[in-house]
């Protein structure tokens, strides 16, 4: 009966006709024989399964493009980020995609996302892969068998693979294209395998629906301690949220997105998509436990043909290896994905440049700053042409995310800074005592120090300094921490080197939040 409905009734409503067989909601176990069977995927050691996207390992933020409507139009901030394309493409290239479906086999999910009750929306996945039909089971909010299906959805997010776009008479940039149509509660995808984009659609949508009823929508991990005390971590890909918020003793509220209402947060997501590249069981054992078992899917990796192994230190496909599993994968987790109102908010930023403190904490106005920033920098060897490290600016760590302009939310930040009174912190997890090439990447383990003293309320109880040419206020010292590593300068062989090196990246940060108050 099911079946039935799926296909007679809840495809008809997206334009679907004409299919082969429909998978709805199905295990995960038949999942992974459908993923084999097609040749999608194939199953490694600890029984993940692991997939391949090439050419794309990583968004296409250059082919995303916005449906430039009447009910949305007024509200984007249209531009590079967010570019428009005309409702009469988007119609073109909806029906390529319904064509393109006819006589084959689909899957279909229907989930959830947002864990409050008060906020939590229906949303339906139909996927060309069997594989990608996993990975959003992985990473949104599986309903029980009693809701489903919905009767109706908030959003539908539709992933064709195979299609492939014409730049001239689509409208887009090239073959690849990701088209959010806020009026029509829709997105289209096509000509990227790579599973991280219906992912971030969604997180999009958010941004975009979640400030009309009040709430912050933020790209950050959260977790909470035995005294229900919330902390949460923003940060770009690669600077540590996922890792620091993984913490054995304090409980996993969600490792990428949340929104703040006026009582508390609440994750978006029902699993974590975390960075595994040199993966490590040592430092990182909740990650390496929940990427070898059964359901994950693991994109990119290495994994040895004989044995079946995964070589995490591997970036033969790409650096962006990642680990889609759901949240409950994990020990030591928040079930119902909510917390209170936050008493720490950490920004991370992995600074290349060697001059920024491990820690410093911050005045309200220093966050908004530094916030609006999202600076963090890239390294020699991460992609080409760049030979030494490079500022990179994403405003509200997350530009790439956000339909509306950065001060929009920068507000919103403030407001409920004001009205929850937490304290703020920049974490440093880059390079210290030189730049990149001379100093070495800040310890982990002292910057779990370092954060386990700043939520337990240790470092406020002590003095801090004001480092120089950045104004910021740095601990005097933490138990576990090299108090020289506590002011960089110290760490510096030529302090008259920090200091111009400091100089120059000042002056790069005046300039780029010049450009946001302009």
């Amino acid at each position: 009966m099911v079946q039935h409905i799926i296909e007679k009734e809840l495809l008809d409503r997206h334009g679907i006709r004409n299919t082969g067989k429909v998978y709805y909601n199905t295990p995960v176990s038949a999942l992974y024989e459908e993923a084999v069977k097609r040749g999608e995927g194939e199953i490694a050691e600890g029984g993940t399964l692991v997939a391949y996207t090439a050419p794309h390992t990583g968004r296409s933020p250059q082919d995303r493009f916005i449906v430039m409507e009447p009910s949305s139009e007024e509200e984007i901030l249209w531009g590079p980020v967010n570019k428009s394309i005309s409702p009469a493409n988007f119609d073109s290239l909806y029906k390529k995609v319904t064509d393109y479906f006819q006589g084959k086999d689909l899957f279909v999910r229907d989930l959830y996302i947002c864990a409050h009750p008060e906020y939590r929306m229906r949303v339906r996945m139909i996927n060309e892969f069997a594989w990608h039909n996993l990975f959003v089971n992985n990473l949104f909010i599986r309903p029980g068998p009693e809701e489903l299906p919905h009767k109706s959805v908030e959003f539908t997010v539709i992933s064709a693979p195979g299609v492939e776009a014409d730049p001239e008479k689509d409208g887009t940039r090239t073959g690849t294209f990701i088209v959010l149509n806020f009026g029509k509660r829709v997105a289209i995808i096509g000509g990227t395998r790579y599973a991280g984009e219906m992912k971030k659609c969604v997180f999009t949508v958010l941004n975009f629906l979640l400030p009309r009823e009040g709430v912050f929508p933020m790209h950050c991990s959260a977790n909470v301690g035995r005294d229900a005390d919330v902390a949460l971590f923003f940060g770009l890909s690669g600077t540590g949220k996922t890792t620091l918020s993984a913490d054995p003793v304090r409980a996993l509220i969600g490792d990428d997105e949340h929104g703040w209402f006026d009582r508390g947060v609440f994750n978006f997501e029902g699993g974590c998509y975390a960075k595994v590249i040199k993966l490590n069981p040592a430092t990182e054992p909740e990650i390496y436990e929940a990427s070898l078992k059964f359901g994950t899917v693991l994109e990119n990796v290495e994994i040895d043909p004989r044995t079946r192994s995964i070589n995490f230190d591997s970036d033969r496909f790409t650096e962006n290896t990642r680990s889609a599993y759901q949240i409950d994968s994990l020990k030591n987790i928040v079930p119902a994905g909510m917390g209170g109102i936050p008493r720490n908010v950490f920004m991370l930023t992995y600074d290349a440049f060697g001059v920024l403190p491990p820690i410093s904490r911050l005045t309200t106005e220093q966050a908004l700053y530094y916030f609006t920033l999202g600076y963090t920098a890239k390294v020699a060897g991460t992609e080409r042409g760049v030979t030494e490290p490079q500022a990179t600016f994403s405003p509200c760590f997350g530009a790439p995310f956000l339909p509306r302009p950065p001060l929009y939310y920068t507000e919103m930040l403030k407001r409920k800074l004001e009205e929850s009174g937490a304290s703020v912190w920049l974490l440093n997890t880059g390079i210290t005592g030189g730049p990149y090439g001379v100093g070495k990447r800040m310890p982990l383990p002292q910057t779990r120090a370092l954060v386990n003293a700043a939520v337990s309320g240790e470092l406020d109880k002590g003095s801090f300094r004001e480092v120089p040419v950045f104004g910021l206020k740095v601990p005097a010292s933490c138990t576990g921490v090299d108090d020289n590593l506590l002011e960089p300068r110290k760490s510096w062989a030529d302090p008259a080197a920090y200091d111009a090196k400091a100089e120059e990246l000042k002056s790069r940060f005046e300039q780029e939040f010049a450009r946001h108050k302009a």
